[in-house]
């Protein structure tokens, strides 16, 4: 079993930048596969992002492509999620997730085993 904790969320104004971090205690994050999801109020959770335990692949939602990176640190039990040129439609609960899942779509929240309580992020326009 792995505990995630998230960090680094706060306002900014568009076009600036903020870096998540997920911290991971328990079980070492090397055994996940990793996600980063967001839920906007009254809206449903939306994947952003993630990455295979060697990080050899990162998947990316469309809206965030070219702005958001999520990267890893296994030696820290660490992933971060590094997002640029934010926007008001960034806005959102951040949430990081992990997988004990091998390969497929990393999308569906439902893969998803641990859940950290979340981050703010708002984007002021």
């Amino acid at each position: 079993q792995v505990q995630l904790v998230e960090s680094g969320g706060g306002l900014v104004q568009a076009g600036g930048s903020l870096r998540l971090s997920c911290a991971a205690s328990g079980r070492t994050v090397t055994a996940y596969a990793m996600g980063w999801f967001r839920q906007a109020p009254g809206k449903e959770r939306d994947f952003v992002a993630a990455i295979t335990r060697s990080g050899s692949r990162r998947d990316y939602a469309d809206s965030v492509q070219g702005r958001f990176t999520i990267s890893r640190d296994n030696a820290k039990n660490t992933v971060y999620l590094q997002m640029n040129r934010l926007k008001p439609e960034d806005t959102a609960v951040y949430y990081c997730a992990a997988t004990a899942d091998y390969g497929g779509n990393y999308y569906y929240s439902g893969r998803y085993n641990y859940w950290g309580q979340g981050t703010q992020v708002t984007v002021s326009s």
